[in-house]
Parts: C-alpha cells; structure tokens; sequence
C-alpha cells in the first residue's frame, strides 16, 4: 500500500524513560484520575531483537552483553585505542529516532562516536563526542536518519582508570507515518441501513460509522466482496444484497469521500470464505475448469473495472480470502468439509455434491510430503489449479490498471496457524514459484493475526520474520487483527497477555501495529483491525444506548500510536559526594519533521549537595508541553 495520506499525530510525549525500560518495551499506556486511558506512541528497541546480531573489534565473546537489556553487565574492552560495537539490524529502518548509551563505568569520562550505514560499508557519523568532558554514565542522542541498517559506536577515548565498553546500546524505532492503520468495515453497509451511528469523542455528535472512523484516524477501509450473497446457515439469499459487487460500489464511494483508502477483498464465494470453508460460487459450482478460469477473470475486472470508473479507485485488491487452503473448493476435496457445527449448521454448500462436481483450487496438505507418486502427482495438480486461478484474478486486476494508467497493487492473504509456520513457508514457496511461472506476481503478502489461533505476540513475531525473510521484495502487511474489549465470560483471551479491556485491546493493537512497524526494510506496509464496531467490538456499552454506540479508548490507538515528537527524556549525570547537583535547563526534542529543539525542564527539588556517600539520586522533572524527564545523578567518591 502506498496511500497519500494525512499525517496521524499523537499529542503524546513518550512516558518511559529510555534508560529504564531497555529491552523490547512494549506498548505503554497512562490512566486518569478519573479513569481515562492514554496510550503511549509506539516504539521498540530494535537492539533487543532476535534477528539483530552484533560484532565488536574486541571481545567479540562478550559483544552481546552491550545488548542484553541487564544494565549490570557490560561489554568491555582492553587497553587504549579505538572500540566499536557494531549492530546489524537485519534491514533498514527508516524511522529510528532516538540511540540510548549507558556506559559500564559512572566514574569516567567517555568519548566516542555513533555511525550509521545502509550496508556495513559506507559509514554516516550521527553523534560527535570525541572531545566530550563531561563525566557521566550515559547519554541518550535523537537522531533523523532514513536507511539504518548497521549502527557503530566507537569509544575512542576514555577517562585514566575507567572501563571502555556498553553496559547497554539502545536502538528505538517508532511508528512510520507510511504504515497504514485502518479497519475491514464491511458491515458499514448493514449499520447504515440499521440506523445505527457513533460517537468517537465524548461530547460529539454521532456519524455514521465511515465518519466514525475517519474522524478517529483511520486511513484505510477494506471492504469483503462477495459474489452474489446468501445466508451461510439457510442458504437464502439475502435481500438487501449486503456486500454484493453492486452495493460495494455505494460503500466505497462512502470511504473515498471521508478521505480514507480503499481497499477490496473479492472472495470468490457466496458467503463467508475462510480456512475452514471455500465453497465455489454457487453460479459457478458446475462449470468446468477452463470455464471456472475464464469466470474469474472476467467477474475480477468488471468488479474492479467499475470501482475505478466511479472514481474510487482501490489502493489494494486482495483475490481471495486466508487462502492457507486454497479456495473455489471442488472435486479434489470431497463433501462434507465439517460435520455440521452451531456456528453453521448444514451449511448450504456442506451436502450439496454440485459444489465439488467439477475440479477447483483446494490445496491438498494431507498429500504434503508424501513418498507414495500419486499422492504427490495430486499434490502438485493441485497446486497447479489453485495457481491457474489466482493468476487469472491477478491478470484481470493487472489489465483493468492497464487500461485506465493506474497502479492497483494485488495481496494475496493467508494466515500463519498456531506451531504451523512451516505450512505457511510451504505455501509462499510453491504458490509464488508456480504463479511466477506463470507470468503474474503479488505486491503484499498479507496473514491474519488473531492470538486465539495464531499464538502469542512474540510467536507470531517470529514466524513473521521467517516469511519475510524467505521472500525479500514484497510488502508485508497484517491484513486482520482483534482483540476482546468487553469482558462477557471472565477467561482470558487464548496467547495473548492483555486483559479484556479498554486499555488491554488497544495495547494489543499496538504491540501489532510495533510488529508490522518492526519488519527490516520497512516492509511493514499496514495493520487492519477486523469489524471493529461488530465483531470483539470497541464499543462502551455503558456509555450506548441503541441505536447511538460510543466507542471506547480503544479506538484512541489510531491517533495516539504515532510519535509527534521524541523526547530525550533520561539524563545522565556524575557529581563527587557532597558536591553542589547541577541539572541542565533544557533537554532535547526531536519533532516530526526531524527538526531539533531544546525545551525548558521545571526539575523537581534538587538537595543542594549530593549525600556523602556514594550511590545514586533520581530526581524527576516535567517539561511544558513535553512529557516528564528524569535525571539519574550518580554519586561517586572521585570523578575519573
């Protein structure tokens, strides 16, 4: 996705003190007295990361401890000369704003410098401090510098008696602006037609729900599309054709006009299309191979062709939906797909043996690996079809681009199961190997995220990596996500470690929104929260009645997750016992646009001498518009 969009911007100052929270530090968010939740912009310290390695030109055996988030262990070196720690962030990154130090030795003096590279060999200095006299145990440096992917700190010089090395390097990354936040609000058409309208701030008047979400800060709006829509239980269908291509038309007319991105998601389906269930069109349940080929074609560019003709021209289009098992299931997987379950109950398609008379594009995992040659004979044929129809969706959505000169990026989304990440490789390797050869290609590889299926936050972080690691050159985009808000049955949401609450949702969505933020290369393109007024919804029902809905703080994540300015919020100083504590005036901010500022700090009472022992002092201070700061004073017998 590439949307040209308004700046999102957070009126909040980052909380927490660099030099006390060193490792992945995650999410954060502050409460009111009366109750009122406040969320933290994102950021992470990509020093902490799995795939971040790191080198020194000493002790290369103890390199890691300058990393390990335990500012009681340090990386060290022997002897005068020149040091440097070098750390490869496995990518570039393009919106690290902000190197922390903390050095092993409070006593001394250190001199050094911070480098930055987008390939390790051609170096950019972003902090001077060869000729530094002031003693300390560390400094936190904002830094604005696009295409990081190696950062070097040489110690050049350091004080007689003290320790040269890093008790802790910290890299932090925050939110880019190009990481698009947004929502699947396919319902918006249901709600509309319910009457149904939301309040986003208190005191508001309500909008429809599109209003909403713009008003909120959402960027991008999906919309599922299917192909001619009946009840997934009773087979009917319905009236009003809720989510057909027609109506989808009126819908993305609504998004266009609150400023917001399109995006469309077809599911080659009459009803819900998921891992579990891809029944073929029912128009097209009998037709044979070449015919199914040739109607996805043609229904994929007179689906896009008119949302572009009415001027509302999708900035993504996704051919078919979580696609791990294929989709337009037929003969190659016999009926029933499920016994029958209260979510669905017969299901239409489920015993009717026309939907799998003729050949489709299930994927055939049971045949996986299998030495017996016919198995492995259908496990390929298989692949073969799934790949013929998703190239014709593709090659639809490519001549519709062509033919009105407008650049409409193609997804293809899947999911990455729980302790299943190697189906997931399996299924980019085969599926953009066959659809490469046969002449098409995707832009986004998209998976869901829900933690009840798809493990916990650090789990699904890894197996993210895999996969963009296995395909370099593609955007990587989170294509649904959610989490429970409203507590109904008193049990913890499966794999993830918030409370079902107003603040743990939104800390949920942000340590998501981190994640996508977190791929090398920036290849984070965006993060969509599923149905976010229907389905786990952000709703407070205490504060609804129906038919006017009120969301929560939750919904706050859209605009408080991105930094407007990055504070140096952590100063270091060293001062000998019972001498006079000399805090600086003014600390650093680094606004949005990378411009620097030194800001006014109001310190809390400071002691007129240090106590006469050694140890340390903390004092807090505020700025005005800024955000608190602390100072952490250490107290030594003799500066060195």
């Amino acid at each position: 996705m590439q949307p040209t969009r308004r700046r999102r911007s957070s009126t909040l100052a980052l909380l927490a003190a660099g030099a006390l929270v060193l490792s992945g530090a995650g999410p954060a968010a502050a409460e009111d007295p009366d109750g009122t939740v406040h969320f933290a912009p994102v950021r992470s310290n990509l020093a902490a990361k799995p795939w971040v390695t790191v080198s020194a030109t000493a002790a290369q055996a103890r390199a890691g401890l300058a990393v390990d988030g335990d500012l009681t262990t340090a990386w060290t070196a022997r002897g005068k000369g020149r040091h440097s720690l070098v750390l490869d962030l496995g990518g570039a990154y393009d919106n690290i704003r902000k190197v922390g130090l903390v050095f092993p030795d409070a006593h001394g003096t250190y001199r050094y410098v911070v480098e930055a590279s987008p390939d390790g060999g051609t170096w950019q200095t972003l902090v001077d401090r060869k000729k530094n006299k002031q003693a300390g145990r560390g400094e936190e440096h904002l830094v604005a510098h696009a295409g990081i992917a190696f950062l070097r700190v040489t110690i050049t010089d350091v004080s007689p008696g003290a320790v040269a090395g890093i008790s802790e390097l910290s890299v932090w990354n925050y939110l880019r602006d190009d990481v698009v936040l947004g929502a699947d609000i396919s319902y918006a058409d249901q709600n509309d037609a319910q009457g149904l309208t939301y309040v986003v701030d208190e005191g508001a008047a309500p909008v429809p729900i599109l209003e909403a979400a713009a008003d909120a800060g959402m960027e991008y709006i999906r919309l599922r599309v299917f192909n001619d829509p009946r009840d997934e239980r009773t087979g009917e269908y319905l009236d009003p054709a809720y989510q057909s291509p027609e109506r989808t038309l009126d819908v993305a007319r609504d998004v266009v006009e609150q400023g917001m991105g399109l995006g469309v998601d077809l599911h080659y389906a009459d009803s819900w299309a998921d891992p579990s269930k891809q029944a073929k069109p029912t128009a097209w349940r009998e037709l044979p191979f070449e015919e199914l080929t040739q109607a996805v074609y043609d229904y994929t560019y007179a689906s896009v062709d008119a949302l572009v003709a009415q001027g509302t021209t999708p900035e993504k289009v996704a051919v078919g939906n979580e696609l791990i098992n294929g989709f337009m299931w037929g003969s190659e997987r016999p009926l029933p797909w499920f016994d029958d379950a209260a979510w669905c109950g017969t299901c239409y398609f489920n015993q009717d043996p026309s939907f799998v008379s003729q050949p489709g594009g299930a994927l055939l995992w049971d045949y996986w690996g299998s030495d017996d040659p016919a198995e492995q004979a259908a496990y390929d044929a298989a692949w073969d079809r799934f790949t013929t129809l998703q190239a014709s969706g593709i090659a639809a959505v490519r001549a519709v681009a062509a033919a009105h000169g407008v650049d409409i990026p193609v997804e293809t989304h899947v999911i990455i199961d729980n302790g299943k990440v190697d189906k997931t490789l399996e299924f980019w390797d085969q599926f953009l190997t066959r659809l490469n050869a046969k002449g098409q290609d995707i832009d986004v590889i998209a998976h869901s995220y829900y933690p009840d299926w798809h493990g916990t936050p650090e789990h699904y972080e890894a197996n993210l990596h895999q996969v963009a690691a296995a395909h370099p050159g593609y955007a990587m985009e989170i294509a649904e996500t959610s989490h429970q808000s409203n507590d109904w049955d008193g049990l913890p949401v499966p794999n993830s470690p918030y409370p079902k609450t107003a603040e743990g949702a939104g800390l949920f969505l942000q340590e998501v929104f981190r994640i996508a933020n977190d791929l090398p290369d920036n290849r984070g393109a965006g993060v969509l929260v599923w149905e976010p007024a229907n389905w786990q919804e952000m709703i407070d029902w205490s504060s609804s009645a129906w038919p006017v809905l009120t969301f929560h703080e939750t919904i706050e994540v859209y605009e408080a997750s991105d930094a407007e300015f990055v504070v140096a919020d952590t100063v270091y100083r060293t001062v000998r016992t019972s001498s006079p504590i000399r805090l600086p005036a003014t600390v650093d901010v680094l606004d949005s646009d990378g411009a620097l500022h030194a800001v006014p700090v109001t310190w809390d009472a400071v002691p007129a001498r240090s106590p006469s022992r050694p140890g340390q002092v903390v004092v807090s201070g505020t700025t005005a518009e800024h955000g608190p700061v602390t100072a952490v004073v250490d107290v030594v017998r003799r500066a060195l």
